[in-house]
């Protein structure tokens, strides 16, 4: 007696993934990246960044880490690593099998798929020129890109999108739907710009990632206003977006609200801890508020440039 196999249960749903399937894995794919924002912020605070100070090996030609406290953080990041890479393998092939043809959804997977080697590379590099101050800045803001990538995918495959019923339709042409596109096309730039210049105050700052490694030989001072103007102008476009939104009744109103409520959280844990000498746990949470700002300002480009939700399918 044969037995059939369901969409949900065969090859443990990869054989005709539904969209809640794939939903799922771009989730997942999106949370790992947040969550190696996190454990590299651990890794740079408590100055482990020369736990292993060879690459790939973790020093003396050995793939495992000395028995010391650096050695098994710097080693544990580097072990998430291959979390990424299953979880981005397992979304490109949940993509690759969707039916309707998703050929979106197929090239974001695939970049974030190629994206997590290469930052392993590049995570390598930092390593091999001893927390160069810019390499490091650098590995942070791909991480930021695959963020963006990985959050556009779960924007992508999401289903079952609810409308709300005071939303007001509108058109791509008119005058409110032109200037929302340019708040958040600004939104999303002044964003970058903020995350980069945060990484040039990090690294003129203390926490180096090992106390031998060089800095960047920038004025702190100077570099935290320069961040601090950016993060004011970030707030001003936010929050004019936020209120076009409301007044218009946009579908991104509610994402509007998060971003602005993300935003001014951000901007009080990065005061408080610039006025209380960087605490590690001050200094990971803004790690972490980075990639929720990203994860937001994205958001807030696709639903303006993408009201309708067209999808590109063959």
């Amino acid at each position: 007696m044969s037995t059939s196999v369901t969409p949900a249960s065969g090859w443990l749903g990869f054989r005709t993934p539904s969209l809640r399937f794939l939903y799922g894995w771009a989730v997942a794919n999106l949370a790992a990246n947040v969550l190696l924002v996190v454990t590299g912020g651990a890794v740079r605070v408590t100055g482990s960044g020369l736990g292993c100070p060879t690459w790939p090996q973790c020093g003396d030609g050995k793939y495992t880490p000395p028995m010391t406290y650096h050695g098994v953080i710097e080693f544990g990041n580097r072990m998430l690593t291959w979390l990424l890479v299953a979880i981005a393998v397992a979304t490109w092939v949940a993509a690759m099998r969707y039916r309707p043809v998703d050929h979106v959804a197929r090239r974001l997977a695939t970049l974030v798929a190629l994206g997590v080697p290469l930052q392993a590379v590049i995570g390598g590099i930092t390593v091999l020129t001893k927390l160069n101050p810019w390499v490091v800045a650098f590995h942070f803001l791909a991480t930021i890109l695959i963020i963006s990538l990985a959050t556009w995918m779960v924007y992508r495959t999401r289903p079952n999108v609810a409308t709300d019923p005071d939303e007001v339709p509108v058109p791509r042409d008119s005058v409110i739907a032109r200037l929302a596109t340019a708040l958040a096309i600004t939104v999303y730039a002044i964003t970058w710009t903020t995350i980069y210049l945060g990484t040039v105050v990090t690294g003129s700052g203390p926490h180096s990632g090992d106390e031998d490694s060089h800095r960047n030989n920038l004025d702190p001072v100077l570099a935290t206003q320069l961040h601090a103007d950016a993060v004011w102008a970030l707030l001003g476009t936010g929050f004019a977006l936020l209120l076009l939104a409301v007044i218009a009744r946009l579908a991104m109103q509610r994402s509007a609200w998060w971003f602005a409520g993300i935003l001014l959280l951000q901007g009080v844990i990065g005061y408080v801890q610039y006025s209380t000498g960087l605490p590690v746990i001050l200094v990971v949470l803004h790690m972490f508020g980075s990639a929720l700002l990203m994860i937001g300002a994205t958001v807030l480009l696709l639903q303006a440039v993408d009201a309708d939700r067209t999808r590109e399918t063959a």
